[in-house]
């Protein structure tokens, strides 16, 4: 098994669309309605909306693979880049996208890793991320890393409002 971790940049935006879509219907589309699921992936997953985030200098995607297949992504943010205002302190894990066929491989641990030497890196205190309330399976792999639930904010999917859990780990 041979894990590599590489920085997204323009040149890939379209393997990031296909790998967003692909993964956010895979997680996402059995408890929301299609309908919700096409508006929020029309919007969050455009190539004119991955291509500003990919030009943004406080966000940073990175591609993982698995034996030379690109099995998802990791994308982190900093500053004002972050969904929530957290501090210059921390880091935000805005999104780990693992493809279906790669999960329970460990990748996502690898990616937790990245953002945390991206954090230190950086001199941030902590790392964050909101993971949606009926998403039991990511809760629980979160908390096994040590992140511990600090918050809460709304995540419209579509028209419905959702709620995330925010989930913080100390670095420090």
């Amino acid at each position: 098994m041979t894990v590599t971790i590489t920085k997204c940049n323009m040149e890939n935006v379209q393997v990031l669309q296909e790998i967003s879509i692909e993964t956010f219907n895979d997680t996402f589309s059995n408890q929301n309605s299609p309908d919700n699921m096409k508006v929020y992936m029309d919007r969050a997953f455009t190539l004119k909306q991955l291509e500003s985030e990919l030009a943004n200098r406080s966000s940073q995607f990175y591609f993982i693979s698995f034996d030379k297949e690109v099995a998802g992504y990791l994308k982190v943010n900093v500053d004002d880049a972050q969904s929530e205002t957290m501090g210059d302190d921390c880091l935000e894990i805005e999104r780990i996208y693992i493809r279906s066929k790669f999960q329970k491989k460990g990748l996502g641990k690898y990616l937790i890793d990245q953002a945390i030497e991206i954090a230190r890196e950086q001199n941030k205190s902590s790392i964050w991320l909101g993971v949606w309330e009926k998403n039991d399976n990511a809760i629980r792999f979160y908390e096994k890393l040590g992140f511990v639930q600090t918050g809460a904010h709304s995540f419209y999917m579509g028209d419905e409002e959702q709620l995330d859990i925010i989930m913080t780990k100390k670095l420090i």
